[in-house]
């Protein structure tokens, strides 16, 4: 393969890693508005859904292997191989996550929510934009907004631990209430545990361009 070749095909990897990022933005969205509706069917959609991501995961996956075992590229090429194969793994689990808050839908469903969820949508808006911002920092090898991707994971731990307060405050108001305000905080804490994902997202994005490991998970 030509140096021209090669280049194609890390290119193509990034547009893959783009499609990838966009349907776990897709499921995630729909995941919350399935959950803040009680909608059921959209639930459904999305759990039988959850082997597009998985599809593609297996698919750049398999063209990173390719990519080492043919052309042996060399350092920076290999960072950037490396990253890719990691950065799907994460993207992976925030697809999966999307799935389990699709799942608590079906568990609450039919229940007659205690208040209007009102702050989940808004934690959800923030994880979409770092998802959107960690894999355009990716493939355009863009440390800065790496790091203002990890920037937004402090709004994202604040709505977490504001909500986590509120809901125990009505769990103890309300026993009868114990089992919704339980799957609830499973919710909010798959959410709190997408933008962990994103910052990993990040710390390879750092890796691929200097070849140094950070730890941004503070």
């Amino acid at each position: 393969m030509t140096r021209t070749g090669f280049d194609s095909a890390l290119e193509e990897l990034n547009n893959d890693l783009i499609r990838m990022g966009n349907i776990t933005e897709k499921q995630l969205r729909e995941s919350v508005e399935s959950l803040v509706n009680q909608d059921g069917e959209l639930a459904d959609k999305i759990i039988k859904n959850d082997d597009l991501v998985d599809d593609l995961q297996k698919e750049i996956e398999n063209k990173c292997i390719r990519l080492i075992a043919k052309e042996q590229p060399l350092a920076k090429d290999l960072r950037n191989i490396f990253a890719t194969s990691k950065i799907v793994t994460d993207i992976e689990r925030m697809a999966d996550y999307a799935v389990d808050i699709a799942k608590i839908t079906q568990q609450l469903k039919n229940e007659k929510y205690i208040k209007n969820l009102i702050d989940i949508p808004k934690i959800t808006q923030v994880i979409i934009e770092m998802i959107r911002i960690c894999v355009d920092a990716y493939v355009y090898k863009d440390i800065n907004e790496a790091y203002r991707a990890c920037k937004l994971d402090d709004d994202v731990d604040k709505f977490y631990k504001s909500i986590f307060n509120e809901m125990l405050i009505i769990m103890a108001d309300d026993k009868s209430k114990i089992r919704e305000i339980t799957q609830l905080l499973f919710a909010c804490k798959y959410l709190e545990r997408l933008g962990d994902h994103v910052t990993n997202v990040c710390e390879w994005t750092i890796y691929a361009v200097t070849g140094e490991l950070k730890d941004l998970n503070e």
